[in-house]
């Protein structure tokens, strides 16, 4: 386990920095980095562009970004988003408990809602459950979230006026107060994730419920539910705990939309504006947040699978239990 961990991490920050240079490359080529201008930041602007080598060549300006991440922790300042020249990094803290927020909103409804739906409609396979559940799931997976956004933004916020329309500002997002008013965007986002891990639970439960230790543990005396709580649950787990860690990651990078439809302030937003308003520093900076947020889901998705199931061996399947 060891050694194929510090493998992928080796891997990882190969294919970090891979991605990092060529993202930087084509971003320093575009045109407007950071004008000198006129007026009261016109020796700030210089002072930057000086620091940070934009009369140089690409590459010496690489290796003078390279040197200020590892030296200083310094990836740039604002220069079109937010306040100008404040330092990316100390823009993005701020922004990123907004985001946070609503992923785990999501997560904390959508996962449980979906795994019980699921159950439930692997208990009733075949059934009317089952047929209504299975166009239900069709429906919310082939539908965008932004569709959805839209859908409750109109009804529930604007006809009915059950939900605010934009989320309001505030900084305690994890309070009942700003559950409240990011209700439609976790709405927006849920739909989806219900749906995922709806058919996902309902495939892994079916195929486990039809196995031959099931069957014995119904001629033991168990009762349905007690054989599917105990038995094939616990069983179908081993591939839909490492799902729930996937799903945040990808909420994470898919919530961008959604931000911008309901003015949530957090880092989806202002990614899009970064690339709108031409803020490259502080767009390459959330493009790499994003990309590590990205590569050490896929390394926790894989060493879940083995403590969640400790017979599988990291590049090597499963044990032999016979030896």
């Amino acid at each position: 386990m060891a050694k194929y961990i510090l493998k992928r991490l080796i891997l990882m920050i190969i294919t970090f920095f891979i991605i990092m240079t060529i993202c930087f490359v084509l971003v320093r080529m575009l045109p407007n980095q950071v004008p000198e201008g006129l007026g009261d930041f016109a020796a700030a602007r210089r002072a930057m562009r000086e620091a940070w080598g934009y009369n140089k060549p690409i590459l010496t300006q690489y290796g003078i970004f390279l040197k200020n991440i590892f030296t200083k922790w310094d990836w740039g300042f604002c220069t079109t988003v937010g306040t100008y020249l404040e330092p990316v990094t100390d823009f993005i803290a701020n922004k990123l408990p907004a985001t946070i927020a609503v992923n785990i909103y999501t997560i904390f409804i959508g996962v449980p809602l979906g795994i019980l739906f699921g159950m439930y409609a692997a208990l009733k396979k075949n059934k009317w459950q089952d047929q209504v559940i299975s166009i239900l799931v069709m429906l919310f997976i082939s539908v965008p979230s932004y569709v959805y956004a839209f859908l409750v933004q109109y009804y529930l916020g604007f006809k009915l006026g059950w939900f605010p329309i934009v989320v309001k500002s505030g900084t305690d997002f994890f309070s009942m107060k700003m559950l409240y008013t990011m209700a439609l965007p976790i709405m927006a986002l849920t739909f989806g994730v219900v749906a995922g891990f709806m058919r996902f639970t309902r495939a892994e439960l079916t195929e486990t419920l039809t196995s031959e230790y099931m069957l014995l543990a119904r001629t033991k005396g168990l009762t349905i539910g007690q054989a599917t709580f105990r038995h094939a649950f616990r069983n179908s787990l081993v591939p839909i705990l490492p799902m729930i860690i996937s799903e945040f990651m990808y909420i994470m990078s898919g919530s961008l939309i959604i931000e911008r439809i309901f003015a949530i302030p957090g880092i989806g937003n202002v990614y899009i504006q970064s690339i709108l308003l031409r803020d490259y520093s502080l767009f390459i900076t959330i493009s790499m947040f994003y990309l590590i947020i990205g590569l050490v889901g896929g390394i926790l998705v894989d060493i879940s699978y083995g403590i969640v199931d400790p017979r599988i061996r990291m590049g090597g399947g499963k044990t032999n239990e016979s030896n």
